[in-house]
C-alpha cells in the first residue's frame, strides 16, 4: 500500500497531506490560494496520485509560506509512501504542450534532491499569485521528496500556460517514474541496492 499521511505545523502554517500513489488522480485540495489549488489539482490528476491537502497559512502576509510548506509536506508524503522504492521504474520524463507553452520535465526518484529550473515567466503575477512561487514549490517538493528534477520551458508567452504546463509535465514524468517495473518488481532500481 503506497499511501502516506503527513502533518506539518509551524508558526507560519499548518498543513496535512494524504496521498495514494496507486490512485486514480482524485483530489480534494484547499490551501486558500486559488491558483495554487488549480495547479495541485493538475499534479494529482495527471500523476494519477490521489491527494487530499489542507493548508492553513499566514496568507495575510502573502502566499509564500503556504506554497513552500505545502511543497515540503507533499515531498515528505511522497518519500514516505515510496518506502524503499522497491519495484519502481524510477525515471520519468515528459514533453508537454499547452497552447503557446512547451515544457519539458525529467526526473529521477533517486533520493538525491536537485532542481534545475530553466523557466522564465513573462509576468510577475497570475491574478494575485506570484509567479516566482512556482519555482519555490518545486524546490521544496524536490528537496523533501528526494527528487532530481529538471524543468525547462522551451516556448511560452502566457504565464498561466507556462505554469500549468510545468505542473502537468512534472505530473506525467512522476506518473511514469512511480510505475512498477514488471521485470524488476521486487528489486530496488539501483546497482547500490538502495535509493
Amino acid at each position: 500500500m503506497r499511501k502516506a499521511s503527513i502533518t506539518r505545523k509551524t508558526a507560519e502554517t499548518s498543513i496535512t497531506v494524504e496521498i495514494d500513489l496507486d490512485g486514480s488522480g482524485s483530489y480534494d485540495i484547499q490551501t486558500g490560494v486559488g491558483f495554487f489549488d488549480h495547479m495541485l489539482d493538475q499534479l494529482a490528476r495527471h500523476a494519477l496520485i490521489d491527494m487530499v491537502i489542507r493548508a492553513d497559512g499566514d496568507l495575510h502576509i502573502d502566499d509564500h509560506h503556504t506554497v513552500e510548506d505545502t511543497g515540503i509536506t507533499l515531498g515528505q508524503a511522497l518519500s514516505a509512501a515510496l518506502g524503499d522504492k522497491r519495484g519502481i521504474t524510477r525515471y520519468g520524463d515528459c514533453l508537454l504542450p499547452m497552447d503557446d507553452a512547451l515544457l519539458r520535465a525529467a526526473l529521477d526518484l533517486s533520493g538525491r534532491p536537485f532542481l534545475i529550473w530553466n523557466v522564465d515567466m513573462p509576468t510577475q503575477k497570475i491574478g494575485t499569485f506570484d509567479t516566482e512561487l512556482v519555482r519555490e514549490f518545486f524546490q521544496a517538493f524536490s528537496t523533501h521528496g528526494g527528487i532530481t528534477l529538471h524543468v525547462d520551458a522551451l516556448h511560452g508567452v502566457n504565464s498561466h500556460h507556462i505554469a500549468e504546463a510545468a505542473f502537468k509535465a512534472v505530473a506525467r514524468a512522476l506518473r511514469d517514474a512511480l510505475e512498477t517495473d514488471p521485470r524488476k518488481a521486487g528489486d530496488v532500481p539501483s546497482t547500490k541496492g538502495t535509493l
